[in-house]
């Protein structure tokens, strides 16, 4: 049984393509992990001299189209084969290791195979260029390239006749995430998060909670529907375009945010009390008074009208 892992190479801060190659390629061939190197096996190019011949082959590549990349560029890949300890001999590791980068890359790029055996359970490292032999192409990495690595890795272990992991735990990465979490939040998850943060402070009214966001840096436009504007908007964003979890959504009070006129939760308990109309985003309270109560009881028999922002779910 392997499991793999499937990792692009970057140049890095501080470092040179030749640099970073040469960095990943030592490591790999360490004579202590590798038997004395007797366990590296390359593909197309020499693995004593595999970084200069990676670095030439760029080159080349640039010479003949043009295309130069930034910080961004992938200088090659960084693929880990690891297996159960017991189950496999390190040869016949390496040989999978070998069978697995040339079918997965087609056997379009140069690469680097070398066997650990310096801990419990033998593991590949598999180095190959991003750049093509051809040097006029490069691979590149796709969304959900770790399950097909995955995939091939577990029908070459069956044709083999090694065990494989049939019920795998997902560690899947969103979008973003595989990305690399360089995406910024956008100006309204930026505000759902103020109002989350505004929320936590349990404020007693609405235009509490409006003056914490205040506080936070936003200008409160609006009077009717509030919109915000704060941070690098340009562009005010009313608050009832949040989304289902941030909208005025009458007749539903959540436990952070109770909103109601002045007096009406306390007379609650001594007269009777229901919502009666829901519209337009106000929650309006109808206070059911006996008229020859409303002296003793100090309170005009009116209607109590009070706006609502409601997170659902």
């Amino acid at each position: 049984m392997a499991t793999t892992r499937l990792m692009p190479l970057h140049t890095g801060k501080g470092r040179t393509v030749g640099q970073a190659i040469s960095a990943i390629i030592d490591y790999t061939e360490n004579p202590q992990k590798t038997d004395g190197g007797r366990l590296i096996t390359s593909w197309q190019c020499d693995s004593r001299i595999a970084d200069a011949e990676f670095l030439f082959t760029k080159n080349q590549y640039i010479q003949k189209t043009g295309r130069v990349r930034g910080e961004d560029d992938v200088i090659a890949y960084h693929l880990r084969q690891s297996f159960v300890p017991g189950e496999i001999t390190p040869e016949e590791a390496n040989r999978l290791g070998c069978e697995l980068a040339k079918r997965f890359t087609k056997g379009n790029h140069a690469y680097i195979v070398c066997t650990h055996i310096d801990k419990a359970h033998i593991h590949n490292h598999v180095i190959w260029n991003s750049t093509a032999l051809s040097q006029t192409r490069k691979f590149r990495n796709f969304w959900g390239s770790s399950r097909a690595v995955r995939r091939l890795n577990d029908t070459i272990c069956i044709e083999n006749g090694y065990s494989i992991v049939e019920n795998p735990k997902r560690h899947g990465k969103s979008y973003n995430k595989w990305l690399g979490d360089k995406k910024k939040p956008s100006h309204r998850e930026r505000i759902c998060t103020a109002i989350d943060d505004a929320l936590t402070q349990k404020p007693d009214s609405f235009e509490t909670l409006l003056e914490l966001l205040r506080q936070a840096g936003y200008e409160v436009k609006g009077k009717k529907v509030p919109s915000l504007l704060g941070g690098e908007q340009k562009k005010s964003i009313r608050m009832d375009t949040l989304g289902d979890g941030y909208q005025r959504h009458a007749g539903v009070l959540p436990d952070q945010l109770c909103i109601r006129s002045k007096g009406a939760s306390h007379w609650c308990g001594l007269w009777h009390f229901k919502l009666a109309v829901l519209s337009a985003g106000y929650l309006v309270v109808l206070c059911t008074l006996d008229r020859r109560d409303t002296e003793h009881c100090r309170l005009p028999f009116d209607l109590y009208v009070t706006p609502v922002l409601c997170k659902v779910g």
